[in-house]
């Protein structure tokens, strides 16, 4: 299995093929919530914000944008995070799909912090928020996509952006192979979930989407469960780069 996963996998995932949709693609959706639930999802997210935030002199104000959102339900935890720090914040929650916009909009329905839009990452308005927050989204592209889709969250963020992906690793596939199939038959959670580590990241990858974006340095973090948060802040000096 290792061996296996010494490079990326490039099959594509049920969930970027958009022809599917519909109650299916909605069950899985929900059942994704269970899973980020058990494999933390939101710790390295927040982790990613609370370093933007605190190099920003920890501003009263906050805005944030998740693209690839899927439900959102990860913002649950840094909406718990503001209230404890007495942070004004807003985030935006934009997803390609209708479904999961609609599961965004029913599980945040009574949160009037959190807007749900349907869009692209390809799309994003420059300096549409604060920070940018992607969370299970860039292992969904290939290399040869990546530095466009960094360069969009770049230049749609004024502060900076943070990544929150798999870590490639057997451990994780076992992990998530053994927990798909204890707590579901979708069709989208049995294929995608396992693949998902397949097509996730190791230290090395990171270091080369740096150095294709001309960035000095990438703060990548590795963070519990097999997780990396990958923290990048704006510099001016991208301006140059056609980053901003």
């Amino acid at each position: 299995m290792s061996n296996r996963l010494r490079y990326r996998a490039e099959s594509a995932e049920l969930m970027d093929d958009f022809t599917i949709g519909g109650e299916e693609l909605h069950e899985a959706l929900r059942q994704l919530r269970l899973l980020n639930r058990i494999f933390a999802a939101s710790a390295p997210t927040l982790y990613g914000i609370k370093q933007l935030w605190e190099k920003a002199n920890k501003p009263s104000r906050l805005s944030v944008l998740d693209v690839g959102a899927g439900s959102g339900d990860v913002n649950r935890r840094l909406l718990r995070w503001a209230d404890e720090q007495n942070i004004e914040l807003a985030i935006t929650l934009v997803d390609v799909t209708e479904e999961a916009c609609e599961e965004a909009r029913l599980f945040f329905q009574k949160e009037p912090r959190v807007q749900v839009k349907q869009g692209d990452l390809f799309t994003l308005p420059k300096d549409s928020a604060d920070i940018v927050t992607a969370t299970q989204l860039l292992h969904h592209f290939p290399d040869e996509e990546l530095p466009d889709a960094v360069a969009s969250m770049l230049g749609a963020a004024r502060l900076g952006i943070v990544i929150n992906d798999i870590h490639r690793h057997w451990l994780a596939w076992s992990a998530v192979w053994l927990t798909t199939r204890m707590i579901s038959s979708n069709r989208y959670i049995l294929n995608d979930g396992p693949l998902s580590v397949a097509k996730g990241f190791r230290t090395e990858d990171w270091k080369r989407l740096g150095e294709k974006l001309g960035l000095s340095g990438i703060n990548c973090q590795w963070r519990p469960l097999f997780r990396y948060s990958v923290i990048i802040e704006k510099q001016k000096e991208r301006t140059t780069d056609g980053l901003e």
